[in-house]
């Protein structure tokens, strides 16, 4: 029925087609009346002419023409041509001049291109009929249409081929339709289809597309985890650390993606405790790892059962099987040499603090693991005991005492011992050893701290004044328990007593009715205190109590018998203000005493520059009596009384030099040393000695000599003066030949002499 229902439809759509073709040969063969829907034009009827209109059908082409002439499409014409060629027909629009051309004088219109409906359907023109002599419109423009006419020119396409789809394997039949009914992604996972679709229902002549469809089979978790051995092999040392890896195992599993996820366990007991399984995320691998420390001396080989199982599991395909399998691991412990193990691992000794050097305060055991009767030796750590407070057996492992131990000192003592072998000292073992020392009552108590207490001069009895408490170094294991008493030597106190609490304190009071503090003003009271032992020791302490005065609120004001005397004359202010007072006195003092050494600092620098005024220091013979430039020779002239001098030999030098007359000449003479007996040399002799003794008590000088020269040669020299200071004549008199006897060094001074002894005898004659 189908089929019968396509060929009537196809029958009709010829059918439409043959009418279409007849329509338009009948447009080119008739001429039907004017108007057509046209409307006149009221210029042309008011200038009354004869009505006209466009003559024309609706024009129709054949898309895809192949020909080698241009195809007819129709023609236009105006019922006022009467063929003499007097009009003129032009279109304009869609393709006009360059797809549509008319002809001028006939008005038929050819298409020069090759046209396609599926690109453009239609065309949309306008034409026009001009006077040719003076172009004028004859008719009102129109417009008509240029269908175009479809033919049976393109295949079906399929627009977004090709395609792919996909279908799990397994799938119940569907909408998409499997040709089989378990359809497995592990032997195909793919399948290419092609799909041709046809058009006019497939009928001759028809045209067809095809395209491909790929189609993907998905993968679902229908294989189960397989390991290709039923037994693997590992081998490892039995000192290998807790965590290393012994080796990895890998079930098979022909599922992709998340459904090859899989987790491993161990499935026996013994496995569990010694090893464990973990999954690599990455490789999918099984990775055995030790848990516990092996001994292959307890166990040489062990048998381990691993199990496999997919992580996500179809429910839809449980019944094809469990989804899991399992194998054997043998792990083979290999032996080797271990060093000495400790037995038993205990940790912890004691000993008590009084014990005696060499003391056993414990004994460790070690054994050899590979040969039980191996011989073991032991030490201890000596950098944890740097002190050497403990020593051990080498051979039996016996710890004792090496020194004496004092618990209040170190409560705590921690050590390694080693265990080695005795014939391979590189195989040895570490045993943290905890020594606790055991507290024996050694150690008295003591007040806690030095009490001090005061108490007013009004005081009444039986007021508090101090609460007393002790300490003990010791920690005895029932607590601590003291007694408080008076000590024996303050039996005959009458002022104070004192109370056991009975909490390990203990409280002051007074016992008399007020103090006077003009009379004693400190107390001293001896306290015994003794511990609950055993033994029972003992220990006094002393309490200081000052008697104070207090104002009338019991406040204390000062607890000292001078203060309180001055207190009672002077009030706070008057205190203040003496204290000033000896305060100014006090910088008056320190300023006069600063003045006082500045002066005498500047005198003793005077002194010293007239020193050195008198000092000449050279190193060369000098230029004798010729040079005047080397030194102020006045200066030494304040040194001598030249009025004495005067006064003494005035005549004779007067009657020798001719120079009485002429005082001015004395003056300014140099004075000439003169051997006299009357000469007083003390006030040079004075003079230096204190300069040395100045300089013997100055701490400040260099500790260097000083060389000093004075202008005086003494009075026990044999040789007479060469000086010709205080000269009283202008010409010397004496004779110098003697100097030519005195060596080689006084030569030049000779010739000196003697040449101006002979300038001077020359002159005088």
């Amino acid at each position: 029925m189908a089929s019968g229902l396509q060929g009537f439809l196809w029958t009709m759509l010829l059918l439409f087609c043959a009418i279409q073709e007849l329509g338009a040969w009948a447009m080119h063969t008739s001429v039907e009346g004017p108007g057509l829907g046209q409307q006149e034009d009221p210029a042309l009827l008011a200038s009354g002419r004869v009505k006209r209109g466009w003559v024309w059908n609706q024009f129709f082409v054949v898309e895809e023409y192949t020909g080698t002439e241009p195809l007819y499409v129709g023609k236009i014409h105006s019922d006022s041509d009467e063929g003499d060629g007097s009009i003129k027909y032009t279109i304009s629009g869609e393709g006009a001049g360059t797809i549509f051309l008319i002809d001028e004088i006939t008005g038929d219109i050819h298409a020069t291109e090759r046209l396609d409906r599926e690109q453009k359907t239609f065309y949309t023109l306008r034409a026009q009929a001009r006077d040719r002599q003076t172009d004028q419109l004859l008719e009102p423009e129109s417009e008509f249409i240029i269908k175009v006419q479809d033919i049976n020119d393109s295949e079906p396409r399929f627009l977004e081929g090709p395609y792919i789809g996909s279908v799990a394997e397994l799938s119940p039949i569907g909408v998409i339709r499997t040709a089989v009914a378990d359809l497995d992604r592990e032997t195909q996972d793919r399948y290419e289809v092609v799909i041709r679709a046809t058009d006019m229902a497939g009928q001759l002549g028809g045209l067809s597309g095809s395209t491909t469809v790929t189609i993907v089979v998905t993968d679902v978790n229908d294989n189960p985890p397989r390991f290709p051995q039923k037994m693997y092999q590992f081998s490892v040392v039995e000192t290998a650390p807790v965590g290393t890896a012994i080796g990895r195992v890998k079930a098979e599993d022909s599922d992709i993606g998340e459904n090859t996820d899989m987790t491993y366990q161990v499935k026996d007991e013994e496995g569990v405790e010694m090893f464990k399984v973990t999954t690599d995320g990455n490789t999918q691998e099984a990775v055995i790892t030790v848990q516990k420390p092996l001994d292959y001396e307890s166990k040489k080989v062990h048998t381990v059962v691993l199990e496999a199982l997919n992580k996500f599991v179809d429910p839809r395909f449980l019944d094809l099987g469990t989804f899991r399998d399992q194998t054997i691991v043998r792990v083979s412990v290999l032996d080797v040499d271990e060093p000495p193990e400790f037995r038993p691992p205990s940790n912890l000794m004691e000993v008590q603090e009084d014990a005696h050097i060499g003391s056993i305060v414990g004994v460790v055991t070690a054994l050899d693991p590979d040969t039980a009767n191996r011989p073991v030796r032991y030490a201890i750590d000596r950098s944890t005991d740097a002190e050497r407070i403990f020593d051990i057996d080498a051979n039996t492992g016996a710890i004792v005492t090496g020194k004496v131990l004092d618990r209040e000192t170190a409560g705590w003592h921690n050590i390694t011992v080693l265990a080695m072998e005795a014939d391979n000292h590189s195989q040895v073992s570490r045993a943290s050893l905890r020594i606790r020392i055991l507290d024996v009552n050694d150690n008295p108590p003591e007040l806690a701290t030095p009490y001090e207490a005061a108490v007013c001069e009004d005081a009444k009895p039986g007021q508090l004044i101090q609460t007393i408490s002790v300490v003990d170094r010791d920690e005895p294991q029932s607590g601590h328990r003291f007694y408080f008493t008076l000590a024996p030597e303050a039996t005959n106190n009458h002022h104070f007593s004192l109370l056991d609490i009975k909490d390990n304190t203990a409280a002051v009071h007074t016992q008399r009715v007020g103090f006077n503090r003009q009379e004693q003003d400190v107390y001293l009271l001896p306290i015994l205190v003794v511990d609950s032992g055993p033994p029972a020791l003992s220990s006094t302490g002393t309490l200081t109590i000052r008697i104070c005065g207090c104002d009338s609120s019991g406040a204390i004001q000062s607890c000292n018998s001078t203060a309180y005397v001055v207190s009672a004359t002077l009030s706070p202010g008057a205190l203040i203000a003496l204290l000033v007072c000896i305060l100014i006195l006090v910088v008056l003092i320190l300023l006069i005493l600063t003045l006082k050494r500045h002066h005498k600092s500047h005198l003793t620098s005077e002194d010293d520059e007239d020193m050195r005024d008198n000092v000449i220091k050279y190193n060369d013979e000098g230029g004798g009596e010729q040079d005047t430039e080397a030194y102020d020779m006045s200066a030494l002239r304040s040194l001598y009384d030249f009025s004495e001098i005067k006064g003494g030999d005035g005549g004779g030098i007067a009657g020798e030099g001719g120079l009485s007359g002429n005082p001015a000449s004395e003056l300014h003479s140099l004075p000439q040393w003169v051997q006299s007996p009357d000469l007083d040399f003390s006030v040079f002799r004075d003079y230096i000695c204190r300069k040395v003794e100045q300089a013997d008590e100055d701490q400040s000088v260099p500790p260097y000599d000083s060389f000093q020269t004075y202008a005086f040669e003494g009075s026990d020299s044999p040789v007479p003066s060469l000086s010709s200071i205080n000269t009283w004549s202008s010409s010397s008199e004496q004779d110098f030949s003697y100097l030519g006897g005195w060596g080689p060094r006084f030569r030049q001074l000779a010739a000196l002499y003697a040449g101006r002894r002979g300038e001077e005898d020359a002159d005088a004659s």
